[in-house]
């Protein structure tokens, strides 16, 4: 009955819970929607394509052990159902901005589309592994919830990555070079980082704000992008080599 509804009523629930906990922790910034929702939509288009990619597979036993098709069509179906949703709700995000008048930097919102395609490199990637490992593995469907939750928190969506760097490597901190050093080993991190470096302009974006400038991010970007596209060819040979025993699994 709601349609398109369903996909604008979780991030507007995820702003209002976290623009509350940010307000009262005292950990938000300026214009908190703006910075939170630039990296918000990127992660449900991650988050929702691995949970429901987990079980693309298994939920189509019936079809998978009657018709001979290509098996990858099944992970990235869920996948473009969740960039279906993504596009809508940065429709809506973009409206907002225009609304409110905060407008775009030309020198950084070129990292937008860098960082779109990390992000799709790495959903389409990560959920070849989890569709074809769940058949036989079931219940690593149970056990993504959990991961998710994890990766969430080490991603800087909710917090601002600027002033998590000051903390970590703050003077004194005997291993804060090392442990930021293992944080940026997160790819979502960067693609996040790209995000809100694409959007997020506040007076207070270089406090909060990853401390890289637009070119070091371009440059991240590209890197992670080269290494996404090995991963997505080894989970893509893991899924097609896989794939040949699913009807048998199932």
């Amino acid at each position: 009955m709601l349609g398109a509804v369903w996909s604008l009523l979780n991030p507007v629930v995820f702003l209002a819970v976290f623009t509350f906990v940010a307000k009262v922790l005292g950990a938000s910034v300026d214009d908190y929607p703006v910075f939170l929702l630039s990296g918000l939509l990127a992660w449900n288009l991650f988050a929702v394509s691995l949970s429901t990619g987990a079980q693309s597979v298994v939920a189509n036993a019936n079809l998978v052990k009657k018709v001979y098709f290509p098996r990858e069509i099944l992970p990235l179906a869920t996948v473009g159902v969740a960039l279906v949703d993504f596009v809508l709700q940065s429709m809506v995000y973009f409206a907002f901005l225009v609304v409110i008048r905060y407008g775009f930097v030309l020198g950084s919102i070129w990292l937008y589309p860098l960082a779109f395609v990390a992000l799709l490199l790495l959903t389409v990637a990560v959920t070849f592994w989890v569709s074809s490992m769940n058949v036989r593995y079931r219940d690593l469907q149970h056990l993504i919830g959990l991961a998710l939750l994890v990766w969430f928190w080490l991603t800087p969506i909710v917090y601002a990555a600027g002033k998590t760097h000051a903390q970590i490597v703050a003077p004194g901190h005997r291993w804060g070079w090392l442990f930021w050093r293992i944080y940026l080993l997160n790819p979502t991190a960067w693609i996040v980082f790209g995000f809100q470096r694409a959007l997020y302009h506040s007076p207070d974006a270089n406090k909060a704000l990853a401390p890289f400038t637009a070119q070091q991010l371009g440059v991240g970007l590209c890197v992670v992008i080269v290494i996404l596209l090995f991963l997505l060819y080894a989970t893509w040979r893991i899924f097609f080599g896989l794939s040949g025993d699913f009807a048998e699994e199932l």
